[in-house]
């Protein structure tokens, strides 16, 4: 693995910098695990995505994912392609395509899901379980920060 590029030491004490450099260790371990199982991420996501929407369409997928419309098609046909998920028309929607799992898609995704619980223990394996999930919850608040509190006229409280 190749070395960190050369950051300042004020820059290393940066979240940003640090959790930059954490996701990309960390998209490292998963890509080169799912590689292994011939799958890119967007593969995967695209994958646990349909296994748990059920039925869905083409369209509705792309936007549940943030992924433009082309890419999916391109996603989903190569899925199809091996079988790991299937392509009929939407019953509510005949214009539109509904993609669903197929049971070999379904071993694949467990399959998937098993590396990349591997590669995500490797990332935090300096970490004890404690810290792991105390880790998880700091990024959940970081990612989804609260929204501020507001008095009776709609103005936000605090500081």
């Amino acid at each position: 693995m190749a070395e960190d590029p050369y950051a300042p030491a004020r820059i290393r004490e940066l979240p940003s910098w640090l959790l930059g450099r954490a996701a990309a260790r960390g998209h490292r371990l998963v890509a080169g695990a799912l590689a292994r199982e011939g799958l890119r991420m967007m593969h995967h996501a695209v994958l646990s995505a349909v296994a748990e929407l059920g039925p869905v369409s083409q369209a509705e997928l792309g936007r549940s994912l943030s992924i433009d419309p082309k890419d999916m098609v391109a996603i989903v046909n190569e899925l199809q392609s091996r079988g790991l998920v299937t392509r009929t028309p939407d019953p509510k929607d005949r214009r539109k395509n509904a993609i669903a799992i197929s049971v070999s898609g379904r071993r694949r995704l467990r399959r998937t899901e098993e590396l990349g619980d591997e590669a995500n223990a490797e990332l935090t394996a300096a970490l004890s379980p404690a810290e792991r999930d105390q880790l998880i919850a700091l990024l959940t608040r970081i990612i989804q920060p609260e929204e501020p509190a507001c008095d009776t006229t709609g103005t936000a409280t605090g500081d």
